[in-house]
């Protein structure tokens, strides 16, 4: 008890090391993730905030165009009607003239909405063609609709050349400064795009690596120790109490393992304790058998004998007239000579004479000839044999006779006992009823525990209508 104290201790004071280390490898995980999706995060923020302004620009750029076109379109319709006269250029210029006006203020608005001084030049622009529509378009057309000879004059023709080159270099340099805006923008995009991948790839490595790592650990330091534990514990439910585990785990592992290894420990000790005990039972029961074989064989049956053999001699100086007297004492001696056939018979069955000087073999041939069923025998064993493995097999011999000619009902038995390898194997079978149950306090039970005080296994096979029959091993050392 006082070397079990500190153990427990011990292991109250590491018992939540595991459990604190998952929480740790928990929580910095979960802080990798955290990190990582908050940089990625940033990053598509970072994406949506640069093609936002990309698509802006595209806009401006549209917008521009459109409203440069739209010049074009009232410079070629004014353009068509003073060079041919026909009114039907006139429709398309009137339409182009309504459309400026709109655009000029679509392109005012987007530029407005965005950055690097666009808005000042949108404005300039749009205050240049305004001044060419009002101050050169519209009077040019209504000159010629009055004389149009006039608005062919080459000054008007250079003017308006003068006054349209001059919208396109400024659609020009607006156009430029708004393409620099959108590749910006562009690169921008594809900056936060990689940052993203970046970010994506680090979090995703980063939980993959964490994960493994975390994976690992838990292997090495629960789930292989579990599995030692589960193999440890599947041993000695089959009876190896001698195996144990390396007490290596953390935490809660390590008091599993050393919780393992003292509940072993503890039963080898009470295993080994109890078949030191049972075998001294049966050693001791053997040797009051022993001596009370001894006690009635040197004792008891000698006087008997004697008795009977004064009876016989006085017997014979009886006079032969008294004939009555002569029976009488007749049948006392015959009497007496049945008591010690008996009593040879309890001696045998309390410790057979014959096994204690020959051996196994002649006992189980005297076994052989008195049994109440014909019995197949086969004995290969040279030698004697230690002397609690002869007792042992001679009694499972003796029971499973008994039991054949009582019980079983069998035709014939068959016995085979031989040494393979320093063990004594010992087979008795019979063709009976079969159906033999230990569990319900037969024979059988007292041959178990006699079997395994020495050391030995015994196996019973005895299904319904089939026959018994017993295997018995008993290590006897080397043969």
């Amino acid at each position: 008890m006082g070397k079990g104290v500190p153990r427990t201790r011990g292991s109250r004071q590491g018992g939540g090391r595991l459990a604190r280390r998952t929480v740790a490898v928990s929580v910095l995980l979960s802080a990798v993730i955290g990190a990582a999706f908050s940089l990625l995060a940033l990053a598509i923020d970072a994406l949506r905030d640069s093609e936002e302004r990309a698509n802006h620009a595209l806009q401006v750029l549209v917008a521009a165009n459109r409203l440069e076109r739209l010049v074009i379109d009232v410079e070629t319709a004014q353009r068509g009607f003073i060079i041919t006269g026909e009114t039907g250029f006139l429709d398309p210029w009137y339409q182009a003239q309504r459309d400026v006006a709109q655009q000029a203020t679509a392109l005012e608005r987007l530029a407005s909405a965005g950055n690097g001084g666009q808005d000042r030049r949108a404005r300039q622009i749009t205050r240049a063609v305004g001044s060419y529509i009002t101050g050169y378009a519209v009077p040019l057309v209504t000159t010629a609709r009055r004389d149009p000879g006039r608005a062919r004059t080459v000054a008007v023709t250079e003017d308006g050349q003068r006054r349209v080159d001059a919208l396109r270099k400024g659609f020009e340099r607006f156009t430029a400064v708004e393409r620099q805006i959108f590749e910006a923008g562009q690169d921008r995009a594809e900056a936060s795009a990689h940052r993203a991948l970046v970010a994506a790839a680090v979090s995703v490595a980063g939980s993959i690596a964490l994960i493994l790592l975390s994976g690992g650990y838990l292997v090495r330091s629960v789930v292989r120790p579990v599995r030692r534990a589960s193999a440890m514990a599947g041993r000695v439910a089959g009876g190896d109490l001698a195996v144990r585990m390396p007490e290596t785990g953390p935490g809660e592992v390590g008091v599993l393992e050393r919780a393992l290894n003292t509940m072993a420990g503890s039963l080898e000790k009470s295993r080994a304790e109890l078949a030191a005990s049972r075998a001294r039972v049966v050693a001791a029961a053997d040797q009051t058998r022993r001596r009370i074989e001894r006690d009635l064989h040197d004792g008891t049956q000698q006087r008997l004998i004697s008795l009977a053999l004064e009876l016989r001699a006085a017997e014979t100086s009886v006079p032969p007239e008294q004939k009555s007297l002569v029976r009488q004492w007749s049948r006392t001696a015959q009497g007496l000579t049945e008591v010690v056939e008996e009593l040879r018979e309890i001696s045998r069955g309390l410790h057979p004479a014959i096994l204690e000087k020959g051996g196994l073999g002649p006992a189980l041939r005297a076994l052989a000839r008195r049994a109440g069923v014909p019995v197949e025998l086969s004995v290969d064993v040279r030698g004697r044999l230690p002397e609690r493995a002869e007792v042992a097999a001679y009694y499972v011999v003796s029971e499973a006779l008994a039991n054949a000619a009582k019980h079983a009902r069998a035709s014939v038995v068959r016995i085979d006992a031989g040494v393979d390898g320093g063990t004594l194997r010992l087979l008795v079978a019979d063709d009976g009823a079969g159906g033999a149950d230990p569990s319900r306090g037969s024979g059988l039970i007292g041959l178990s525990d006699r079997v395994a005080a020495v050391g030995g296994r015994i196996e019973i096979t005895s299904p319904p209508g089939g026959g018994t029959s017993l295997l018995v091993t008993i290590p006897v050392g080397k043969a």
